[in-house]
Parts: C-alpha cells; sequence; structure tokens
C-alpha cells in the first residue's frame, strides 16, 4: 500500500535518557514494531516525563510503523522490468506475470482481488458440511493464474477489465462447484467451492472413440473434478497434455491439487476449440473475437453471455429463461457486487446472458422466396 519510502531522523527529547535502556525489565526489540509496542508502555517512563514524552513517543512509533510497513511492502514486491521489442513495451513483474508480455504491463491480479475478497466469495468453502473443506485456498488460485495473466487472463485491458474477467471465471466456478440451495445459511450463493469433484457418479465416462489418442486406463472413472469440472477420457487427455500432467492415467491429481485444479479450468477458459470453430472464453468475454455475420444473426455477441455459450452451448443457450443458465449469472454478478465492481458494468440481458443466443456451431435457417 506504500509507494514512498520514509526519512525520519529520531532523537531523544531533552528530559529523557533513555529511560527504556535502563529499565531492569527491558528486552531488546525484535522489530520497529516491537520497539513502538515497549516505548509506549508507561512503566518504562518516568512520572515527570509522562506527558511529554508520551506525545513524543506516539509520533515516533507511528513514523517508525509507516517506516517499516513501506520497506516490508517494497521488500515482497518483485521488480518491474520493461523492454521495447520492435516498438512494442513488454514487462516482466516477476512469478506473478513472468515473461516478457504486454500484458504483465497492466494491473496484475493480486493488484485488484485480495485475499479477504476471495474470503468474500466464498465464505462457506471451509464448513463442516462443505465436501471438499480444506481443499480451495486463495494462494492455490493465485499461483494458477500466474501462468495465464502473461497471456492476458485478468490482465487484458485496465483494471475494470480484469475484475470483470476474474469475477466471470469465478462466477463459472462458484456455480458448478456450489453446493448452495434456496435456505442455506448465507444464501446459495455462498457457497461456491464446496465440491472439488462427483461424488456419486453414475457412469466411468470413457469415450471408446478416442481409444488410440486417449486410450481410458483400466478401472480408472472419468467423472467430473475441478474447478471447471472435466469429463470424459479425451478431456482429461487434452488437458493434461497441455498442463504437462498425466491425467490420462491419474485424474484423481485434480482432487489431491488445488493449484492444478485452478490451473486446468483456466486451460479450458483461455483456450479456443479450433476444431469446433468455437473462441475461447476469455476472448469471447474480453472482445477479442470478432463475431461474424451468422453470429450476429444467431444473436451471439461478447460478454459474459459468449462465456455460457462456449463453455455449455445447448446445455443452456437458446432455451430463453433456463434455470441453469440463470444459476450461472447470478453468481457472476454476486461476486461483482462482492469485488466492489458494481454489476451495471455487466452489460446488457442480451450480453449478460444467452437465453437468445443460438448455441456455437448453430446458425439460423436461411429462407428465400422462389
Amino acid at each position: 500500500p506504500f509507494s514512498h519510502k520514509f526519512l525520519i531522523t529520531l532523537s531523544h527529547p531533552p528530559h529523557l535518557k533513555s529511560p527504556h535502556l535502563t529499565h531492569p525489565n527491558f528486552q531488546p526489540p525484535n522489530s520497529s514494531i516491537q520497539l513502538n509496542s515497549i516505548l509506549l508502555q508507561p512503566q518504562f517512563l518516568p512520572a515527570h516525563a509522562m506527558d511529554a514524552t508520551t506525545k513524543w513517543l506516539a509520533i515516533t512509533a507511528l513514523a517508525l510503523t509507516l517506516f517499516s510497513a513501506a520497506t516490508n511492502a517494497e521488500e515482497t514486491k518483485p521488480p518491474l522490468v520493461v523492454k521495447v521489442v520492435k516498438g512494442k513495451k513488454l514487462c516482466d513483474k516477476g512469478w506473478e506475470c513472468k515473461g516478457l508480455s504486454a500484458y504483465c504491463c497492466n494491473h496484475t491480479i493480486s493488484d485488484f482481488f485480495q485475499t479477504y475478497q476471495f474470503e468474500e466469495l466464498f465464505p462457506k468453502r471451509n464448513t463442516p458440511v462443505a465436501h471438499a473443506s480444506g481443499f480451495w485456498d486463495y494462494h492455490s488460485f493465485i499461483t494458477a493464474a500466474a501462468t495465464y495473466q502473461p497471456l492476458g487472463f485478468g490482465t487484458t485491458g485496465g483494471k475494470n477489465v480484469g475484475q470483470l474477467e476474474v469475477a466471470a471465471f469465478l462466477g463459472h466456478v462458484g456455480s458448478k462447484t456450489s453446493c448452495g440451495y434456496g435456505v442455506a445459511t448465507g444464501g446459495p450463493l455462498a457457497w461456491g467451492l464446496c465440491y472439488n469433484k462427483e461424488l456419486s457418479p453414475e457412469k466411468t465416462y470413457c469415450d471408446d472413440y478416442y481409444k488410440y489418442d486417449y486410450p481410458c486406463t483400466p478401472g480408472v472413472s472419468y467423472h467430473g473434478r475441478g474447478a471447471l469440472p472435466l469429463y470424459w477420457n479425451y478431456n482429461y487427455g487434452k488437458t493434461g497434455e497441455a498442463l504437462k500432467v498425466d491425467l490420462l492415467n491419474h485424474p484423481e491429481y485434480l482432487e489431491n491439487n488445488a493449484t492444478l485444479a485452478f490451473q486446468a479450468a483456466m486451460w479450458k477458459w483461455m483456450t479456443p476449440d479450433k476444431k469446433n470453430k468455437l473462441p475461447s472464453a476469455h476472448d469471447a468475454f474480453v472482445g477479442n473475437w470478432k463475431p461474424t455475420k451468422n453470429d450476429t444473426l444467431a444473436k451471439r455477441a461478447p460478454g459474459f453471455g459468449a462465456t455460457i455459450n462456449v463453455l455449455h452451448g445447448e446445455q443452456m443457450c437458446g432455451k430463453g429463461d433456463d434455470e441453469a443458465m440463470n444459476n450461472v449469472v447470478s453468481h457472476y454478478l454476486y461476486y461483482l457486487d462482492l469485488m466492489g465492481v458494481g454489476r451495471e458494468d455487466a452489460g446488457p440481458h442480451e450480453v449478460l446472458t444467452c437465453g437468445e443466443q443460438l448455441p456455437f456451431g448453430k446458425n439460423p435457417v436461411s429462407t428465400s422466396s422462389s
């Protein structure tokens, strides 16, 4: 929080000859904060000097506290590296946005989304009744995000766009991992990240059509796991290849490692499906995706509704006032409120939802008169 260095010159007031250094109970402080605490304890001050000394010590304590906070903040903040390559400004911000990238010159996620906000979005995830209690945390989220921030996740555009995207991504995550219901304590939207896997899968989700590229491992089930739950052997195979983790043989890794679970979800969010001509949810949200004429006719437009269309297609979109779609939208708007962004920035109804959008891959039937 501090961006300025402080130059502080301290001296004893004339009437105070270091009583705290000669008192028999005095112990040397380990830090300036501890020193401040000791200096303000009356037992270390002579009675005749209490009034004048107390004021001086209060000012000294405040100055030392500010100096300590500024120093610690600067020590933990990695140095910014800026280079101009072919006329383009590129930046490296250390662990969170590492590797020269134009996106790293923008706000990074920890600049506007911190631990206390994560806790506010997911306040019930560690309650005794939560099925993944103790699994999800802010550190895992921000560590996973560090891989994708140089690619634009949460770093595209200004601070406001970054906040909107983080809320959008977590809105999908919260709705897919929630165990909230209408009368749940705290309301149904407070229970995101309750699950990290499907508890009672009805099948193993093995598709033999992909037996040559992504053969199913005997005895392994490819049911839903993770922050944006993965299903089917081919999805575990593709994701594992991208993350360089053997998820095809060990899908359980996603329920054992929260950072990996978030990484898998972010990879899905950031990666277009070129085979099916789908943009990434990221591009559909921030406006990198440019709709074709058919997209416009199908009422598909950049925004949160398009991310639902990318991730869920005909399961939620083109069905009018769909309950599942509304649940995702409600989580997104709720998180915007908690992050202090305001739901008015989410856009109009036709952008926020996909109820009137045709699913990707489907286009309006054109009619012509003979």
